[in-house]
């Protein structure tokens, strides 16, 4: 490393001025480990017949339309490929996520009002057929 120099100066003393000194080269203390993010039980793989429906985008899913209100799906219910599933709010904008496969629904994968990655398995499907 190049050479280092600090200069100090204190006001309202009778005299003084500028002080030099060399200082000894200093390394820095090494960063602590970051620690692992907590990760919540992976689900089980889906069966044959069954198809996890992944979320187009990363954002914040949401089960209901507003808050308190019932959720879009349960699980047991049908749907269909165009059934609306929930919601993923970027940048305050609610983008309705859709099955795409038709189907009963036989786990729900995302948790209301957490942030989910793309690719995210939001919830798992028993397929039709």
């Amino acid at each position: 490393m190049g050479e280092f120099k600090l200069r100090i100066r204190r006001d309202g003393g009778g005299g003084g001025g500028w002080s030099e000194r060399e200082v000894d080269e200093v390394e820095a203390a090494p960063a602590p480990a970051p620690s692992p993010a907590p990760s919540a039980a992976a689900p089980a793989a889906a069966a044959s017949d069954e198809v996890d429906v992944p979320a187009p985008l990363l954002g914040n899913f949401y089960a209901a339309p507003r808050p308190g209100e019932p959720p879009f799906v349960a699980v047991g219910d049908k749907v269909g490929p165009d059934t609306t599933i929930g919601i993923i709010e970027v940048m305050k904008l609610m983008n309705p996520i859709r099955a795409g496969v038709a189907g009963t629904i036989t786990a729900l994968l995302a948790e209301n009002g957490t942030a989910v990655e793309e690719g995210q398995a939001l919830i798992r499907v028993k397929v039709d057929g």
